[in-house]
């Protein structure tokens, strides 16, 4: 086993444990870094975070770092969550209730999670390309969740599955969402079917923490001060 550092973050794994091409990612920096570079702007300290999609835990751990947060993290596949805690034990972070599961809207439904060699095209759908096993989830109420804990923060990158979960959930509480889009699997008209039910909800697209398809969504908080890192030239 080799103990890397992903942006900051020490990810004790063994090149078997991952695909090649998630191996790879790992060790040039490129896992996740448009997450590991944004998700500084969209979490402040003392916020209470739920996590949909945790994977190894790598943005997880960043989220941990920062002052007085806590972190509600869910991951469907079960073989991930224990590398996530593993990643999560090595950072000595005690702010993270990191679970196995699923959550929709409403009254527990039964998933089936297709389980994927390359972790993060694992999905609850089976369309979305050739899948080494499935299994069986049954889900839970995202806003019991969020009322349950106090969430004021929702971070999501699950593979499509947004589409329908912000379209249904209240999200009663919460300030701002953080989520990587997924154009690819329901095109254009998927994410302004995002945006419209974020709008209908209060929330508008925040520049100040978005990147491509990482995308922050407040609610409006009025004018912040000049910040010239977001507006500096590129």
């Amino acid at each position: 086993m080799e103990s890397l550092s992903v942006h900051g973050v020490t990810v004790p794994l063994a090149p078997e444990e991952v695909s090649p091409v998630i191996w790879q990612a790992l060790t040039s920096g490129a896992y996740e870094a448009k997450e590991a570079r944004s998700i500084q702007r969209a979490i402040k300290p003392g916020d209470r975070v739920l996590e949909l999609g945790s994977g190894i835990g790598i943005i997880t751990s960043l989220i941990a770092k920062i002052p007085n947060v806590t972190v509600w993290a869910f991951e469907a596949n079960p073989a991930t969550v224990l590398l996530a805690r593993r990643v999560i034990a090595a950072n000595n972070l005690e702010n993270v209730t990191l679970s196995e599961g699923i959550l929709s809207v409403g009254t527990p439904q039964t998933f089936t999670f297709y389980v994927r060699r390359d972790l993060w095209m694992s999905s609850t759908d089976r369309d979305q390309g050739p899948y080494e096993a499935e299994i069986a989830l049954t889900s839970m109420d995202i806003d019991t969740v969020v009322k349950q804990n106090g969430i004021n923060v929702l971070v999501m990158d699950i593979e499509g599955a947004e589409r329908d979960l912000l379209r249904r959930a209240r999200l009663d509480g919460v300030e701002r969402i953080f989520l990587e889009l997924h154009d690819h699997l329901y095109g254009l008209l998927g994410v302004r079917e995002i945006t419209e039910a974020l709008s209908a909800k209060g929330f508008a697209y925040d520049p100040r923490g978005s990147q491509g398809p990482c995308v922050l969504f407040s609610r409006d908080d009025g004018a912040r001060e000049y910040d010239p890192e977001v507006f500096a030239p590129t």
